[in-house]
Order: C-alpha cells, then structure tokens, then sequence
C-alpha cells in the first residue's frame, strides 16, 4: 500500500526514470505503419495496432534498465475504442515484462464516479463474482482539486491492492502559476497546500522507504519549488514530468530526491519515443534509439544524485 515496489525496482536498475509511451501515428515508423494500413487500410484499427506494434518494440528494449512506463490515456483514447485497447495490451505487456505502470489519466471526480474511474485503472470490477482488471495499472495520476472527496475512493483501493496514486501538485505547464502559484490567506501558495494534503491523505500508508501510496506531481521546470516541496513533504513520491523537451534540466533535478537518491521517478516521453528521429538512424533502429536514450538520460540524472 505504498511505492515500495517501484522503488525496490528504481534501486535494481539504480535509475529513477520513466518513460512516457504517449504515441501519435507520426511517432511510428513508416514501415511499421505500412505493414497495419495494408490490411486495415487508413482506419483507427490499424492505426491502434501500429502503435501497440510500437510500444512492444520500445518496451523489449528498455525494460532491463528502465523501471517504468508512463503511458498518457489521451494518446490511446484518440484512436477511439481500438486505442484504449492498445492501452490495456501494453500495460500487460510491460507488466509481464517486469515494469512498473504508471497511467497518466488525470482523473478528477467524487463518489460513485471517481470509485468507477478507479476500479477501471487500479482495481477491480466484479463480474459474476470474479474480480477482473480492466487494465491493471500500478498507479493513477489525479487532479485533487476536488478536495477529499475526489481522493478518497482511490485510498480503499491503493491500500487493498497495493497501488498508488500522483496528485498534481506544481505541474511543469507555463501558465501552472496562474492558480497553483496564488497564495492563500496564511501565505501558503496553493501548490504547497496540495502538497500537504497528499502528506495527510497517505499517512496511513506509508512504507518501509518512508514513502506512502499518495505521490505529487512536481515539474522539472521549476526546480526551486521541487526543493521546497521535497524538504516540505517527506513522505510524499514525486513524479517529475517536463525533463528535457520542456526545459528542466538534470542537475536542477537534484532537490526532487531525498539523501538515499530516492523519492522521485523523472519522466521522458518523446525524446525517448522519437529518438531514432533526433539521431537520423534508420528507422528499423527506432527500439535501439530509444535505449540509447534511456541509457543517457539515466546517466544524465544519476551523476547529480546519490542513489545508493
């Protein structure tokens, strides 16, 4: 009921990255494309089946030295039922492959809603009497701008099943400042408010790395706020997107992670989908791009920290 098995896995691998499977049709190679539009023709399905094809390729790569994956619900949702599909068979995949799974959905409700968006992608639905996963996700990313209510049905579960929710908490967005940035009637800004909820809502779940199963979301690009927000919840796991494409830089990392180098897992999206791209390889080498990428950002990360 915590992140101690995706910080068991970060300490195996000693790299505490992710990488965001988020595909566009465009991201996948054209010979790739091609082998799906030949039997499907121009349609979601085959679309769907290039973008699975995809993933499989990069997760046989990088799942020996990369403990996670991020795939962002939009992504598949976009290829209408054909994409969600993809979605629950590469979450299995990468699942049966060792790696932890993170789904990015950002979802924000309260009671029965927000009890059906969690049993979809952390729990269970009951059928006839058999538990059955939708599609199994580790974690859930969150908006908690509903208060508890919206919170509340996902702690029952991630205690039950030992599965862990982020909650965004100072988003690496330009404009994030707009509202998370405004200081309440003490002085605290509201980011930091959100943060001290997350501290509160995982007390009872903390683990045996002195993390609970309620994480924050704290961009990159503001390394200033991931060293406060670090100091100021010491229970609480970050995931840290806007690495790289966005502007955040590895050494300004640094303050996200406690004394033993734990406590946050940084994302990569397409750098990592779009390596091959970047290094103007043959497409057919896109998986080894890919690792390629991995391999330096991890690199690129650990020489800042102290992961022991």
């Amino acid at each position: 009921m915590s992140f101690d098995k995706l910080i068991e896995r970060i300490i195996e691998l000693k790299n505490p990255t992710v990488v965001g499977l988020d595909p566009k049709l465009e991201y996948v190679p054209a010979y790739i494309q091609r082998r799906y539009m030949d039997d499907d023709g121009g349609t979601l399905k085959a679309s769907a089946k290039a973008i699975f094809a995809f993933n499989q390729a990069i997760i046989d790569e990088i799942h020996d030295i990369v403990p996670a994956i991020k795939p962002q619900a939009a992504y598949y949702e976009m290829y209408g039922h054909y994409g969600i599909k993809a979605l629950e068979k590469t979450i299995r995949y990468a699942k049966l492959n060792g790696m932890y799974v993170i789904t990015d959905a950002k979802r924000n409700d309260i009671g029965a809603t927000m009890e059906a968006y969690t049993n979809a992608h952390i729990g269970t639905v009951n059928i006839c009497g058999n538990e059955i996963e939708p599609f199994g996700a580790d974690a859930l990313t969150v908006n908690g701008y509903l208060g508890t209510d919206g919170i509340s049905p996902l702690l029952k579960v991630c205690k039950e099943r030992d599965r862990g929710i982020f909650v965004l908490v100072k988003t690496s967005n330009p404009s994030s400042g707009e509202l998370q940035d405004l200081k309440l009637a003490d002085g605290t800004p509201v980011y930091a408010k959100m943060g001290d909820m997350c501290e509160k809502w995982g007390a009872d779940t903390v683990g045996k790395y002195g993390y609970s199963a309620v994480g924050a979301v704290v961009g990159a690009t503001y390394p200033e706020m991931l060293t406060e927000l670090r100091k100021r919840l010491p229970h609480t796991m970050f995931l840290v997107p806007g690495y790289g494409a966005q502007g955040g830089g590895a050494e300004g990392l640094k303050g996200g992670f406690d004394e033993n180098g734990l406590g946050a897992i940084v994302n990569s999206s397409r750098a990592v989908m779009c390596a091959y791209k970047k290094e103007g390889c043959d497409e057919r080498d896109f998986a080894k791009a890919a690792r390629r990428e991995a391999l330096r950002m991890r690199d690129d990360i650990t020489q800042y920290i102290n992961l022991k």
